[in-house]
């Protein structure tokens, strides 16, 4: 479909920081093609709004106020199979982008990129083009063109989606109460993710566990 003045894109914006969802708003209202047709702060109202607005593009963060945001890509692909969804988020794209896309979601673009490459990206999803960024793009594609005869497993494919979110929230300095309260989860049960790491990554120890994460979190990878 082409979108124009006439017929601009309607974009749902789900994040639950009311000020990014403002700035992406207001971002999308200056476009001709582009306009905003609604926001959510959670994986349930998402939803809903969606029966609401009927939306051509979601974009979507991972973490939300409630709810899942991988978990909210696999419903819209199931429920609204010609809604593209488009990850806009600060988490790291090399531990989201692939999990995310095989979720359903059609592309991924960090929040810290300037407004044209966000636009850029919400224009590519809506012409049915995958959006990442050049990086993990020509990673993708050396590793289909070098595959390894005897590829070594590569342990972050064992954890789980919350266990990345939570691997990914330690590596950012926070503690197990506020990766908590950032998850909307009791502080035991990410003790219990916690220990799930040590087991999945081979590590013996907390702290040895909160120096992978912070590495893997300052290299990005």
């Amino acid at each position: 479909m082409t979108f124009s003045k006439v017929n601009p894109a309607k974009v749902l914006i789900v994040d639950d920081h009311e000020l990014v969802r403002r700035g992406l708003s207001e971002m999308i209202d200056r476009e001709v093609d582009l306009t905003p047709c609604g926001e959510s702060a959670d994986a349930p109202s998402a939803l809903s709004r969606m029966r609401e607005v009927e939306p051509d593009i979601v974009l979507a963060d991972i973490t939300l106020r409630e709810g899942d945001g991988l978990e909210l890509i696999k419903q819209i692909r199931a429920s609204y199979p010609r809604v593209r969804v488009l990850v806009v988020s600060m988490h790291d794209e090399n531990l989201y982008a692939e999990r995310a896309i095989r979720a359903g979601a059609m592309g991924f673009v960090s929040k810290n990129e300037p407004a044209r490459r966000i636009l850029e990206a919400i224009r590519s999803v809506l012409n049915d083009r995958v959006h990442v960024s050049r990086h993990l793009a020509d990673r993708l594609l050396q590793r289909l063109r070098t595959p390894s005869p005897t590829p070594d497993p590569n342990p972050l494919d064992t954890l789980s989606d919350r266990e990345i979110e939570v691997l990914d929230l330690l590596g950012q300095g926070l503690s197990t109460r506020e990766v908590a309260e950032r998850l909307h989860l009791a502080p035991k049960t990410v003790h219990t993710y916690r220990e799930h790491l040590k087991e999945k990554l081979g590590l013996r120890s907390a702290s040895e566990l909160i120096r992978h994460a912070v590495a893997r979190n300052l290299l990005g990878d």
